[in-house]
């Protein structure tokens, strides 16, 4: 069998997740939620879930099995695996994590349910439920009854309820599958309905809940399959109770082979959230929306108009301590495994323009439940305060550098666009008089950007104030920001030469200088999307259409990406799925499709 790789499908329901393989596999999934201990945790083993001694895996292996095939039931994140054996029995495995309404509320268990029937002939398997404790450090306990299996933890158990034989499941045993079986791995609490019955009104009403949710979708007329499942799978990088949005399902993938830039992205980026909710009100969806800004008051309250983080927890805490885990080996043997971020402790400028730019929408939109009023914006002044009072400080900047500091131009440019921000709001308030106060601090934050960090020279923007020439792919957003128009002759330099010296073939380095850990060595996909994007809107259309198309031929059988791509082979690499490349592949689609008015 081949060694692990990202070619996986994620299933979830805004409250836990799980990555499945192709031959059906959970390799990931955390704890009580998507920040815990991996009880899961095949993906960072080191090595081949089908090894007889591979942990953190829970796989359904059929016997004499000649083939695979997967894919999501239509418009869903519920998971279809067909197993074939050699005689031409086929067996059907439905994964999903129950998500739909009941009992006028949200029903999102930290559960994961597997139904299992025979499709066709005898097929028979073994099943190895192998969930782990303490970051792979020592199985689960097991109990067990007629019934179920308990997976006995540090912080509490799982309970796997099923009406296949108990005995099978402890004992890894091969048998025949004559009928559809349940498996329900949940709460430690007593299943009071038939499972089997119950599991399969629970996968009818997540398939129900998901397809009335992209119903509401407004989706671009071509590309529509792959902006849909890049929206239920940004919706799946979600924690609902809190609003947060984390940056990816999983922690320690590293971004390139044996280069040590192992990093856990399990948290909520202000700036990765803000590009989510972006790109998904491009789609016309508000309920992310809204349960984002409810997150973001509350850290816009603790904040208490002082300093703000550039992450924080899925539960709004500020301390991220990052750590290394001994446990595992890591992907593909490539440690190290760090849980926790030490991002958070970083100076980031641009959250406070990208927190103003998640809320501005709420001063304008009628659908909302509850529009933005005087007070959000009195609370969201202190936020523009503090970009203003920054916007010409050093910081680590968006690529998190860890070990040098500089006024980063994007991080004044999103110091900017708070200011601007405010500025429209105080508009749609009424209040004039703090329209013109943040009109002013915007017009003053624009003149030193276009003072020090545009070169007469070579007519064009650089990365740094005084910088001169150097460049990241992070200029292409001035844009999108509305900092500059596409067709100004300064970004269109500026263009010319992020292109000439980032571009690699189809694919974009983020930059091309040594950073804490060497020289980039592979792509940086959201970095591919904006330069798509900003071919597009300086009229190069064709050829952004072309490249948007190359780009899709990387995307996984589950139709998602990484954050990184091989530059020779195109191997996904880094943490998977990653929302900035799900955000990239939404805005491009929408950018770039013909109009629906062209076939209606």
């Amino acid at each position: 069998m081949a060694d692990v790789n990202l070619d996986l499908a994620p299933i979830g329901n805004c409250t836990v997740s799980a990555l499945v393989d192709r031959l059906g596999r959970y390799i990931w999934a955390c704890v009580p939620r998507v920040d815990g201990d991996p009880v899961f945790c095949g993906l960072l083993g080191g090595r081949d879930p089908s090894a007889p001694d591979a942990t953190g895996v829970w796989s359904i292996e059929l016997e004499d099995l000649a083939s695979a095939e997967q894919t999501y039931l239509r418009n869903t994140p519920v998971l279809s695996t067909r197993l074939t054996d050699r005689q031409g029995a086929v067996l059907e495995i439905l994964d999903f994590c129950p998500r739909f309404r009941r009992l006028g509320r949200m029903y999102r268990p930290i559960a994961f349910a597997r139904l299992v029937r025979p499709v066709s002939g005898a097929p028979r398997i073994r099943m190895k439920l192998r969930p782990m404790v303490d970051w792979g450090r020592r199985p689960a306990e097991r109990t067990w009854g007629s019934n179920h299996v308990r997976y006995v933890g540090d912080r509490g158990a799982l309970r796997l309820t099923t009406n296949a034989p108990v005995s099978h499941v402890i004992d890894e045993r091969v048998f025949r599958v004559e009928g559809e079986l349940a498996f329900f791995l949940g709460p430690d609490e007593s299943f009071s309905e038939d499972v089997g019955q119950r599991t399969r009104q629970m996968v009818d009403e997540t398939v129900g809940y998901w397809r009335d949710w992209v119903r509401t979708l407004s989706v671009p007329l071509e590309w529509q399959q792959v902006v849909i499942r890049a929206a239920i799978t940004l919706k799946l990088c979600a924690f609902e109770e809190t609003g947060a949005i984390v940056a990816a399902l999983t922690t320690s993938v590293p971004e390139a082979p044996h280069s040590g830039r192992n990093w856990d992205y399990r948290f909520c980026w202000i700036r990765d959230a803000y590009y989510v909710v972006q790109a998904l009100n491009r789609l016309g969806v508000a309920d992310m929306l809204e349960n984002y800004l409810g997150y973001l008051r509350n850290l816009v309250d603790n904040a208490r108009g002082g300093h703000i983080q550039p992450l924080y927890g899925v539960g709004l805490e500020p301390v991220l301590s990052e750590r290394i885990i001994e446990n595992l080996p890591g992907y593909r043997g490539m440690g190290p495994i760090r849980c926790g971020n030490q991002a958070h402790e970083h100076l980031q400028h641009d959250v406070y323009g990208q927190i103003v730019l998640s809320n501005v929408q709420a001063f304008f939109d009628q659908r909302l439940l509850r529009m933005a009023d005087v007070e959000d914006f009195k609370a969201l002044e202190k936020v523009g305060e503090r970009a203003w009072q920054l916007h010409a400080s050093p910081d680590a900047g968006l690529w998190e550098f860890r070990t040098r500091a500089a006024v980063h131009t994007y991080s004044s440019a999103m110091c900017w666009a708070a200011c601007d921000r405010l500025c429209n709001a105080a508009g749609a308030l009424g209040l004039a008089e703090r329209q013109a106060f943040w009109r002013d601090r915007a017009d003053q934050i624009r003149a030193r950007i276009d003072r020090e960090a545009f070169n007469p020279q070579l007519g064009r923007y650089a990365a740094t104030f005084g910088g001169v020439d150097d460049i990241d792919a992070s200029l292409l957003q001035l844009v999108e920001m509305r900092f500059v128009q596409p067709e100004d002759p300064r970004f269109k330099a500026t263009l010319d030469a992020v292109e000439r010296g980032l571009r690699r073939g189809s694919y974009m380095l983020r930059y091309a200088v040594p950073d804490d850990f060497g020289m980039p060595e592979t792509a940086f996909n959201f970095c591919t999307f904006w330069l798509i994007e900003a071919l597009h809107r300086v009229g190069r259309t064709q050829e952004a259409r072309d490249l948007f198309n190359e780009t899709l031929k990387t995307l996984t059988h589950s139709g998602l990406l990484s954050e990184d791509t091989d530059l020779k082979t195109g191997e996904l690499w880094g943490n998977f799925p990653q929302t900035y490349s799900l955000v990239g592949l939404i805005n491009c689609a929408v950018l770039l499709s013909q109009p629906w008015s062209s076939v209606r």
